[in-house]
């Protein structure tokens, strides 16, 4: 079952396409990459298929229905957004972010126990690795249809990132459909089941995870 395509999809700012012509799809129970250097035009994407940027060209279809909603709309219908800023609320405690999030507190503890001992703690005295998790931990609580992931680990440590990824993997299996922009594509590569490559704000190179591991040449070209 396709959750999340695009056709044709053209996006940016002020009237200036940062992405042209994109093709995507994510099925239920499937997770994807979006990988390419800065600037590629990976965030923008992101953005777009989560209703905070409005297309100048082609269609966003959620369930096969073209859909122009605003991103909360998008969210109350069952997008989970993760963002690199680490959505948090500094001055509230780790329960209390919880509780600001549409599920239960207890089910966002299964998804990172290691936040339990830091229940009563202020969410901005947490380490970066520590915040991110609370970040995802209140999405994947929600149990959302699917899931945007962007850049979630920027500026963190491997053993972090590889946490991270395990929860969205899980979330996957367990039925959503999740897009992840990560620069650690060594590390996400073994996780997902297929990928796409952007460079300069079109998708150059798609295929399964294991296609794409065997050819280190294509990757390596992207990235340099």
């Amino acid at each position: 079952m396709t959750l999340l395509k695009t056709e044709g999809l053209s996006a940016g700012y002020h009237g200036v396409p940062a992405i042209r012509d994109l093709d995507l799809q994510v099925d239920a129970g499937e997770m994807v990459l979006l990988a390419g250097p800065n600037g590629a035009g990976k965030s923008t994407t992101v953005m777009t298929l989560a209703g905070a940027i409005k297309p100048l060209a082609g269609d966003v279809l959620v369930d096969d229905a073209v859909c122009r909603l605003p991103v909360h709309r998008r969210c109350q219908q069952g997008l989970g957004l993760v963002t690199e800023e680490r959505t948090i609320f500094p001055s509230l405690t780790v329960m209390e972010n919880l509780r600001l999030g549409q599920g239960a507190p207890d089910v966002a503890l299964t998804c990172f126990p290691e936040l339990e001992k830091r229940i009563g703690v202020r969410a901005g005295l947490l380490s970066g690795g520590e915040q991110q998790m609370l970040s995802l931990a209140r999405v994947l609580a929600a149990e959302p249809k699917t899931i945007l992931a962007d850049e979630l680990s920027m500026g963190l440590a491997p053993i972090i990132v590889r946490r991270l990824l395990a929860a969205l993997r899980k979330a996957a299996d367990q039925g959503a459909g999740v897009l992840l922009v990560e620069q650690h594509v060594h590390m996400a590569l073994p996780v997902v089941d297929r990928a796409y490559l952007m460079r300069r704000g079109r998708v150059e190179r798609g295929g399964t995870s294991q296609e794409l591991r065997a050819d280190e040449a294509v990757l390596k070209a992207l990235y340099l």
